[in-house]
Parts: C-alpha cells; structure tokens; sequence
C-alpha cells in the first residue's frame, strides 16, 4: 500500500511519499507554502519521480497552515498530530518537541505511544519564528543559512529587547548604525528568538527527549543555545522540515490498514 503525506506550510510545501508505512519512497520540498502553486506541484514532483499516478496513492493526508487548500487530500490533520507522529518514528522516545516555522512556534508534549499529550503555540507574532529570523538576516545582508557561524563568532552579544519583529527590527538597524558589530547583533537575534520559543516549552514542562523540528533546527547555533536555555540535550530531527509530512503519511497508512 502507497500513501502520502502533503505539509502546506507557510513558506514551503513538503511531501513524503511511503511504501506499507516503512519505507520513504520519496520526498520533496519546496520553498513556497500556502496560497500558491507549490503543494499541488511538491506532490506531482514527489509521485513523478517514482512513476505513480494520483490513482496509485491510496490515501493523503494534508496537513499545516494550508491543509484546507489542497484537494487532492483524502483527510486533513492538524500540523500538532502530524509532527508527534513523524517525531515519535524517528525518535520514539521523544518527550518534548519544538517545532519552529515559517510564521508559528510549538511546544508539543508527548505522551504514551507518541500521542499529544499537551502543547502551546505562538501563532499570533512573527518574533520566535523562521519569519524573524528572515528578516534580521536581511538587514544584516546575509543569507539565513549564514546567520549561525556569524552569530557563534560574536564577543559581545547584545541583547535583542523588544519582542514584536517590527520593532526589534527599528532596535537593530540602530544598533547596527551606532557601530555594534553585526555578529554581536546575530548572536542577540538567535537569543531572542530561543528566549520566547524556549518559554513556551518551559510552559508545558521541559522533559527529555527534547526534539526540534522545522527548517530553523538546521541552525546550529539555535540547538546549541536552546540546550543552554533549557537545560538539557536537543536533538534536531533527521527529517527537520518533513518530519510533518512524514507523520502525515504514517496516519493515512495507519487509517486505510
């Protein structure tokens, strides 16, 4: 049995196409979520490149920011049950997830058998978010990929005070135009982001395994200041920015079995 799991997110589209609930016969991604053309192409491409039709899918399900938009899904599942699902695959004995995306942050806890057992999000602010994070690069006139070995090399981290993107964003152009050195400044921008994710996860109670999901835990330095903060190891997905769709198409196997 082949099913696939579709995740819309806000700034891309991932699916994971899998063979009897094991084996990952393809997966894509690509940068552009909701809204736009690239879920129905993401799940093309990831059928395409191993010879299947829609026909040959015998269940999706969509999940993320846009799951209501993608048609061709048989079920929709919230982003919190898709990503405890991929999580508890790759890391069964996951406790606590963070998943930072494009436009939201969410601490999940995880109870038996890889089941939600309580979670917190912060869906009504870009700061803590993939979004910030976007944002400050580019003020900083770096590529996002580049913002953790800048902000590791920092002798002097600043502190980022104000909370809302807008205005932090006022707050580094001046401290950037006062001559504050610009790794100081991305060291600042990855503490204030880990400092609000973090007090979300302190919220619902950090308890190990702790795992981070989403394209953000590919910044190390992120991980690396996130165990500071909380105190214990953090693990980054092996699957970081599809371990929703993996979980996605785990559940369309387990629900047409």
């Amino acid at each position: 049995m082949i099913t696939a799991g579709v995740d819309i997110g806000s700034t891309s589209s991932k699916v994971v196409v899998l063979e009897e609930g094991e084996k990952i016969l393809s997966k894509v991604i690509i940068p552009v979520g909701a809204g736009s053309s690239g879920p129905a192409r993401a799940f093309e491409q990831s059928i395409r490149e191993v010879n299947l039709s829609r026909e040959d899918i015998k269940r999706v399900i969509a999940t993320g920011y846009g799951r209501n938009t993608f048609t061709g899904a048989d079920q929709q599942i919230t982003e919190i049950t898709c990503h405890a699902r991929g999580v508890y695959e790759l890391v069964p004995g996951v406790k606590t997830i963070i998943d930072i995306g494009g436009q939201d942050a969410k601490a999940i806890g995880i109870g038996k058998g890889g089941t939600v057992s309580n979670f917190i999000m912060n869906d009504k602010c870009a700061a803590g978010t993939g979004r910030f994070l976007e944002v400050m690069s580019r003020i900083l006139e770096i590529n996002i990929e580049d913002l953790a070995d800048l902000a590791a090399s920092a002798k002097n981290e600043i502190s980022i005070s104000n909370t809302c993107t807008v205005f932090a964003e006022s707050e580094v152009i001046s401290q950037l135009s006062t001559g504050t050195a610009r790794e100081d400044v991305a060291a600042g921008i990855v503490q204030s982001v880990v400092g609000r994710v973090a007090g979300l996860v302190k919220r619902i109670g950090v308890q190990s395994e702790v795992v981070m999901t989403g394209g953000v835990c590919l910044n190390w330095m992120i991980i690396k200041v996130m165990e500071k903060e909380l105190d214990v190891p953090v693990i980054a997905s092996p699957m970081a920015q599809l371990t929703g769709a993996l979980g996605a198409a785990l559940l369309a196997f387990e629900s047409a079995s």
